[in-house]
């Protein structure tokens, strides 16, 4: 009976901890531009194995049917809104996107604290899969304040997929052209909406938790601290960044969600959206994880992975222009909504991240 307990004991401490692991450390912030562009940006963490994210558009029209526990269909409904975003596992479900309207929708891990409710098979017309909110709100929502009344018309459920053999905890975070954001979240089988108005997310505890904490970090200052004398000696900082001393270093998502409020709130004045653009990609580099900070001892050599961030987009919410890179290409690619045609599209079109899943590089040696 000991043993017995000891190793149930042991395996649910493995289960919290691989739960808790830093490989799912995605890390949100958002810019606005002095012409009035908002850009939100985001890395995506994912050590334990390739995701093999594509992009998709979504026309509009285009129907979705939801899937719930017993395999039977959720919620189905059609596209009002046109969509680009990127998608997980070869499947179709969008975890980061923006739509025709400049309303941008990401899916955030949340491992230990999202609880969804008990699957009611009478209800299951108005269910979808937690990793099926983001195309939801995408194809259904203008605004925040459409995303709210969306939300809440739907009942959210844990459907385990089987790439990761559980249902995906997840919260999300939706943000429109006028900089105005939500983070929602799943606690206790109910819907969580908190108003986010510092545009900056990570994964777990709750955001409110998350918003609680920086309270510990008021004395961070992108201004460096003065000269103090002590006695006779005149002590002097050693160099610039003072001001942040005290600011936490490590890839855990309270720490990380510190770092993005302060690197978000210091950062410098750009003037357009495509400016803004680069100095979200510029911040962002500050929060990618390598492998084998993300997988723990013996975990860092998986085929194909590069890096523990596979990928980061930005969404240009006024110019309706995204952006992203990856794990394996640095160059910035970019897909322009205002050229797509959502309406003459018949079906939902998917392209790879990578053409070639190499760096591109240009040679610029003398003589050449």
């Amino acid at each position: 009976m000991k043993k017995h307990i000891s190793r149930t004991l042991i395996t649910a401490i493995a289960i919290c901890l691989l739960l808790q692991s830093p490989a799912n450390a995605c890390t949100g912030i958002t810019l606005k531009a002095q012409d009035g562009a908002v850009v939100f940006g985001r890395t995506l963490e994912w050590g334990a194995f390739d995701l093999h994210s594509r992009v998709v558009i979504v026309p509009r029209g285009h129907v979705f049917k939801a899937l719930t526990p017993d395999g039977n269909t959720g919620r189905t409904w059609a596209a009002t809104y046109g969509a680009v975003g990127l998608d997980a596992v070869e499947k179709d479900f969008i975890v980061d996107g923006m739509n025709e309207k400049g309303l941008s929708v990401n899916v955030f891990y949340h491992p230990g604290y999202a609880e969804y409710p008990a699957y009611d098979a009478t209800k299951a017309s108005a269910s979808v899969s937690s990793l099926e909110v983001a195309q939801y709100l995408l194809t259904t929502s203008a605004s925040v304040e459409d995303a709210r009344k969306a939300i809440a018309a739907v009942r959210v459920l844990g459907v385990v997929e089987p790439a990761i053999g559980i249902a995906p905890p997840v919260h999300l975070i939706v943000t429109e052209p006028s900089g105005k954001a939500i983070v929602i979240e799943f606690a206790k089988g109910e819907v969580q909406v908190y108003d986010a108005p510092l545009g900056v997310i990570t994964n777990s505890p709750t955001y409110d938790w998350h918003l609680t904490n920086l309270r510990n970090y008021l004395n961070l200052s992108p201004v460096a601290l003065p000269s103090k004398r002590i006695e006779e000696l005149n002590f002097t900082p050693l160099g610039g960044g003072s001001g942040m001393i005290g600011l936490p270093g490590d890839f855990t998502p309270p720490s990380r969600f510190v770092r993005a409020v302060a690197f978000a709130k210091t950062a410098r004045p750009t003037e357009s959206g495509e400016e803004t653009i680069y100095e979200v990609f510029r911040i962002l580099d500050s929060f990618n994880v390598p492998l084998g900070a993300a997988e723990g001892e013996g975990q860092s050599k998986i085929k194909g992975l590069r890096s523990a961030t596979l990928w980061t987009t930005a969404y240009d919410t006024k110019n309706l222009v995204m952006q992203y890179h990856t794990m394996h290409n640095r160059r910035v690619r970019q897909i322009d909504l205002k050229k797509i045609d959502f309406v003459t599209q018949k079906q939902m079109l998917r392209l790879p991240l990578d053409q070639a899943k190499s760096q591109d590089i240009l040679d610029v040696t003398p003589g050449r």
